[in-house]
């Protein structure tokens, strides 16, 4: 017999600054079952991503992630994965069992979104130009995961929210 959580499992992939933890927080709420945002998880465990990526190389962080996030479908619940997650091909797999919604989100509404820092792959330079080549690299595999894909650029968190929340119980 499966659990609530179990049933309601939801994935949120999609490039940094798409909004999968606001909108997944409002989604949780709305299925009324867990939040869980495996970088949080992440960084938790093993302290900041920044410090990960600099001291161990992307790769281990890819690494720490994906048992971060096998652990969180484990779990249940509202499961938003970091922007790179998708690039690892063992996480890629465990979400193949899972209904995964996809955000996009436009380089122009991303700009303000990205002030700030805190994401090591965007520092330096142009970060508007370097996050439009990381989620052109990305895209396929977000596509290749996704069940459905959901824009959030110009549209309130709310209403996203509402819509997948809307779209993952016909899914159950």
């Amino acid at each position: 017999m499966t659990s609530e959580a179990e049933r309601l499992t939801l994935v949120l992939v999609g490039p940094m600054a798409a909004g999968k933890t606001s909108v997944g927080r409002r989604v949780a709420r709305k299925l009324g079952i867990p939040f869980i945002d495996t970088d949080k998880r992440v960084v938790a465990a093993h302290g900041p991503i920044p410090a990960i990526f600099a001291e161990f190389g992307e790769s281990h962080f890819r690494e720490l992630e994906r048992d971060a996030v096998a652990a969180a479908l484990s779990e249940g619940g509202v499961v938003s994965l970091g922007g790179g997650a998708v690039t690892d091909e063992g996480t890629r797999g465990l979400l193949r069992k899972h209904p995964v919604v996809f955000l996009t989100v436009t380089p122009e509404a991303v700009a303000d979104r990205i002030a700030g820092g805190g994401r090591p792959l965007l520092e330096g330079e142009d970060p508007v130009g370097r996050w439009t080549r990381i989620f052109e690299e990305r895209r396929g595999w977000y596509e290749d995961v996704a069940s459905t894909t959901f824009d959030t650029s110009r549209r309130p968190m709310h209403r996203i929210a509402e819509e997948i929340a809307a779209w993952r119980r016909e899914q159950a």
